[in-house]
């Protein structure tokens, strides 16, 4: 089923949910609202069921099927969350979901896909390749492909959130969206140009590339959703991992929510300053199913980047106390030690020194410039690791 969805496609989509999808909260935020200069209101999909929005396109394409597909089975290929909505969707109606992920995939989705029943096959490559073999899966089986974002029962259950919105967030003069192979965006623009067409809607994507968006990490738009979308967009900016860490560490550190990579990027645009305008904006945050190694990572790189974590770089005298010498002088700025590496070969001019790395919770930047600055009073040369502070 490839036609455009229609308003009143959504409309039943939104009854065949009752009772299985979650009307998913909105949170109006003080911090993000002082730190754009507007009122920003979260829309909390990371707090739907399976951990995404994806329940609300796989249990509506699920549950349009006639008694001889269902007893084919269902097959899908997914970067995780698609993949976890389906084989719960498939256990409820009772039949079959097979789902092909790429051989990289986090393996949290991994193992949630099937601990909801469904049997998972890796698939060499990424998702575009996990989707030749899902249709091949198709040719040899007679099962039914859910797609990710190509079709339209799939694009009427998304864009159920696009009514919630307008009921819950009727202030709201732009709607940030994330974009990967369109689904998401494509229906909750459908329902917003029907209910308020005088709304901004802007897509968010990620930068090409290893990423920690793994959600939207597609190399292209789906045809219909991407038709659908090149006449309901407004815009579309871009933001960098970076970027993106700085917000999913923020949500978690100041709202309370932890969401995933590709959940962030319309708090990332915000934040960023390439939402546009000045009126109330609301955020689709679409899911929080965040690898707990690489949350680790980006928790990280995130506290780094806003000066929490200090990392340097110095050579001392390779001699008793030298090292107890650095450290007094961090514990006086009441710098607390998180880790300490000695390198002796390889880093040094002579044999009678040796290279230390140091990292550092701190405050703020300003006392990160307090330990940097004793330090280097001390006679030490100090080399700050990492990437550039943000704040």
């Amino acid at each position: 089923m490839n036609d455009t969805p229609t308003i009143a496609d959504i409309e039943a989509a939104r009854e065949r949910l009752a009772g299985v999808a979650r009307e998913t909260p909105l949170y109006s935020t003080e911090t993000f609202s002082r730190l754009s200069g507007r009122t920003v209101l979260l829309k909390a999909e990371n707090l739907q069921r399976t951990g995404s929005f994806k329940i609300r396109g796989a249990y509506n394409t699920i549950a349009t099927l006639s008694a001889e597909e269902r007893n084919a089975g269902v097959v899908a290929a997914s970067a995780g969350n698609h993949g976890q909505a389906v084989a719960w969707a498939a256990r409820e109606a009772g039949t079959s979901a097979t789902i092909f992920m790429p051989e990289d995939a986090p393996m949290a989705k991994v193992e949630a896909t099937r601990a909801y029943g469904g049997v998972v096959e890796p698939a060499s490559g990424g998702f575009e390749e996990a989707v030749a073999a899902a249709h091949e899966h198709v040719e040899r089986t007679g099962a039914t492909l859910v797609h990710a974002f190509e079709d339209a029962r799939v694009i009427a259950g998304q864009g159920t959130i696009g009514l919630e919105l307008v009921e819950q967030a009727p202030e709201a003069a732009t709607v940030l969206i994330p974009v990967g192979g369109g689904g998401l965006a494509s229906g909750i623009s459908i329902a917003l140009r029907e209910r308020r067409p005088g709304q901004r809607i802007v897509g968010v994507i990620c930068r090409p590339g290893l990423t920690i968006a793994d959600g939207i990490a597609v190399k292209s738009r789906g045809d219909l959703a991407g038709a659908i979308l090149d006449r309901t967009l407004d815009d579309i900016v871009e933001v960098s991992d970076e970027e993106i860490s700085d917000a999913l560490v923020l949500c978690l550190e100041r709202k309370k929510l932890l969401v995933e990579g590709a959940g962030a990027v319309g708090l990332a645009a915000l934040l960023a300053g390439r939402a546009g305008g000045e009126d109330p904006v609301a955020i689709v945050l679409s899911g929080g199913n965040v690898d707990a190694t690489t949350l680790i990572s980006v928790m990280r790189l995130g506290l780094t980047r806003s000066s929490r974590y200090l990392a340097i770089r110095t050579l001392i005298p390779d001699r008793p106390g030298e090292l107890r010498n650095v450290l007094d002088l961090v514990a006086q700025e009441r710098g607390n030690l998180v880790s300490v590496d000695h390198h002796r070969e390889g880093t040094t001019r002579t044999a009678l020194q040796t290279e230390v790395e140091l990292v550092i919770s701190t405050r703020d930047e300003e006392h990160c410039g307090a330990i940097l600055t004793s330090l280097a009073n001390a006679g030490y040369a100090v080399e700050r690791l990492g990437p550039p502070a943000t704040r």
